[in-house]
């Protein structure tokens, strides 16, 4: 894979050239256009190439979208990008996406991947969909760069395309509230940007300039001095305890720890001395983030020789994902947090990183940060993922632990009693999540709202504790297998050979495949907060942090867990979506959200694209607003700290803008000024008639 790295960047030292796809010019460019759920227009506005451009209307329901599909597939082997004028005619921000398939039964899943975008009011980009690889993670990271003056759409999704038989692409958007408009024009093939020399000493984008960037060394001390004077003229938001609490808010009793209480038909949390909480937190605020360097020498224009000062951040890594499985890695921005703090950092770096926490209104340290930044200062939580020797049960592309498995009680308990010790007895400890985005199944379809059912149906032989509880309720239920194949319009020969009922399924199979979902789910729950309590009866069981989820699981959920989370990347939360938690009357979280943009020199927006990072900023305030006018939610911690490492973190080759922090450690002032903003209005407004109950 190493040579295949290394060819490619020598390929790439080719020119750039372009082929012209459509600029809706005349009737044969037009044949290519089919709307779904859009109405288009031809007009002189936005156009870039010619005399007409494309106006595009979007409907308002779940995925409007316009393709571009000729009359036989495309060979794009040749190509590197899929290249497109796009303008916004209104006055308020757009995000969009692209998706380009490689069969005509891609679903959003197989057969096609996506990348998205957002452009300003008014504004016009050049967008490009990156091709020159098949999966920019056969070269390590998520997004990769594109040509100066071109926003990168960036490419997701787990299909290899084959980029000789492309059928189709189309722009879309998702749940527009109301009919939104983009203008496209000039759509083009474009070979691809060489990926030789493309990060600078600091870990930067060696191909654009933009405010902030660092150029020399010698910048390291004016940065110090400029923040420590921002940090100390403004410390921490003026009605602000000392646990970020509303401290001009009301008192409830002072328990000791922090808890969850309902107050005025709104939830919140309340502080060990009895204010009232809303934790705002950020994820990751830790110094370690390395990137591969292996068989990718050619990508970095410097890295340091053997005994040089900053070689020490040199390590090594493991993936599952992209071309390097083991091999040598590079901290730029440990190597940074050196160069502006000195070799022994930490102390400096986590004392600054609990300033600025503070300072910026945040008073929480969220999930997977380093322990060095647990303090009392600011509240923190703790992350517990566990293994052990239990039954696995696959479920899609992962799966769960069997909860029925007494293995799987020993593990839990084995690892909590570990990652629950630093927490014991600690009022800023505000609670414990466990597992992550766990594949319980979803409401898209009924095979995906049973996954978890019909993958235990599915496990062979009789080892599989799930499998067994399944078939002693089934046998419980309907009595004889002739009753159950009946109940099924099944043929199973014995209960031994019983699997997941043929669809379509009858109303009977569906209520038994969601009673044992619940099931599952209560004996998963149950099994994780019994360990909790046993070892830590004093602070939250906050959850495992849904990203998918059905009725049944967070019904479960809801009898064990003391506060619900979620990861919930979406540009706000929208009140009709949520109005489930007015019903399950439980305290909800946000454990992950986040907005990223292009124009501060990284490669990928992350889940949800902003325009730019005035965008970006705004895009947050929304959000907190929106979570903060929700009665049930309690906190939302943002996702993460610190940018990813440009070429790709090593666990998956994430490359996001979606820190608060550059690989430099400079915050980008317009996150910053967001937060004091948004934050400093959070507890009026939680308590006041704006607030949803």
């Amino acid at each position: 894979m190493a040579l295949w790295i290394t060819l490619f960047l020598c390929l790439g030292l080719q020119a750039q050239e372009t082929q012209l796809v459509t600029s809706f010019e005349d009737d044969e460019q037009m044949r290519l256009v089919v709307p779904r759920d859009t109405q288009y227009e031809l007009t002189a506005q936005g156009a870039t190439e010619g005399a007409r451009a494309l106006l595009i209307r979007f409907h308002t329901v779940r995925w409007p979208a316009l393709f571009i599909r000729p009359s036989a597939p495309w060979d794009l082997r040749p190509w590197g990008e899929i290249v497109m004028d796009i303008a916004n005619p209104e006055a308020e921000p757009i995000s969009f996406s692209v998706r380009v398939d490689d069969d005509p039964r891609a679903d959003g899943t197989r057969y096609c991947r996506t990348g998205s975008g957002a452009l300003a009011g008014g504004a016009t980009r050049t967008f490009a969909f990156p091709l020159n690889v098949v999966d920019p993670m056969s070269l390590g990271m998520r997004g990769l760069p594109v040509w100066r003056g071109t926003t990168s759409l960036g490419s997701r999704g787990s299909w290899t395309l084959d980029l000789s038989h492309i059928v189709q692409f189309q722009i879309f958007l998702s749940s527009p509230e109301r009919v939104r408009s983009l203008i496209v024009d000039n759509i083009r093939w474009r070979t691809a940007r060489p990926l030789e020399n493309i990060v600078d000493e600091w870990g930067q984008y060696t191909g654009d300039d933009w405010p902030g960037k660092l150029y020399s060394d010698e910048e390291w001390a004016a940065r110090r001095e400029a923040e420590e004077q921002d940090l100390a003229e403004k410390a921490a938001l003026p009605d602000r305890d000392e646990w970020g609490g509303w401290a001009e808010g009301p008192r409830l009793e002072a328990s000791g720890f922090f808890r969850a209480a309902k107050v005025d038909g709104k939830w919140w949390l309340v502080t060990p001395g009895g204010t009232l909480f809303f934790s705002a937190g950020i994820d990751c605020v830790r110094p370690s983030a390395p990137t591969f360097v292996a068989g990718r020498e050619a990508m970095f224009a410097w890295l340091p020789a053997a005994g040089h000062a900053l070689a020490k951040y040199y390590g090594r890594a493991t993936s599952s994902q992209g071309p390097v499985k083991e091999g040598r890695t590079y901290d730029f921005h440990s190597a940074n947090l050196h160069c502006k703090y000195g070799p022994d950092f930490m102390r400096e770096w986590s004392d600054t990183a609990l300033r600025r926490l503070r300072s910026w209104g945040f008073n929480t340290v969220a999930n997977w940060s380093d322990a060095s930044v647990y303090s009392r200062d600011v509240p923190w939580v703790t992350t517990t993922h566990y293994s052990g020797s239990f039954k696995w049960i696959t479920v899609g592309t992962s799966g769960l632990g069997d909860p029925f498995d007494a293995g799987f009680e020993k593990a839990v308990r084995a690892t909590l009693a570990r990652t629950l010790e630093p927490a014991l007895g600690d009022p800023s400890c505000l609670g414990h999540f466990v597992d992550n985005e766990m594949p319980w199944g979803s409401t898209s379809s009924e095979a995906a709202r049973y996954q978890v059912a019909l993958a235990v149906a599915a496990a062979k032989g009789e080892n599989f504790p799930a499998r067994q509880e399944l078939l002693k309720l089934l046998e419980a239920r309907h009595g004889a297998l002739a009753a159950l194949n009946q109940a099924w319009n099944s043929t199973f020969e014995t209960w031994q050979t019983v699997s997941a009922p043929p669809a379509p399924f009858t109303p009977t199979a569906r209520e038994d495949l969601a009673r044992f979902t619940r099931h599952f789910a209560r004996q998963y729950f149950r099994t994780v907060r019994e360990a909790i309590r046993s070892i830590d009866p004093d602070h939250l069981y906050l959850g495992s942090r849904f990203h998918i989820y059905t009725p049944e699981v967070l019904e479960a959920a809801a009898e064990f867990v003391d506060v619900i989370s979620f990861n919930v990347y979406q540009a706000r939360i929208e009140p009709s979506r949520w109005a489930f938690l007015k019903d399950l009357d439980k305290p909800a979280i946000i454990g992950e959200f986040h907005f990223g943009a292009l124009d501060r020199g990284m490669f990928h927006t992350g889940l949800v694209a902003a325009a730019d990072q005035e965008n970006r900023a705004a895009m947050f305030k929304e959000y907190i607003r929106s979570v903060v006018d929700q009665g049930n939610f309690v906190g939302a911690h943002w996702f993460q700290y610190t940018d990813q490492p440009l070429t790709g973190r090593t666990l998956d080759g994430e490359n996001y803008n979606i820190g608060f922090v550059t690989v430099t450690d400079t915050p980008y002032p317009e996150m910053v000024r967001a937060a004091r903003e948004v934050l400093s209005e959070l507890y009026p407004r939680r308590a006041g008639p704006s607030g949803a109950q």
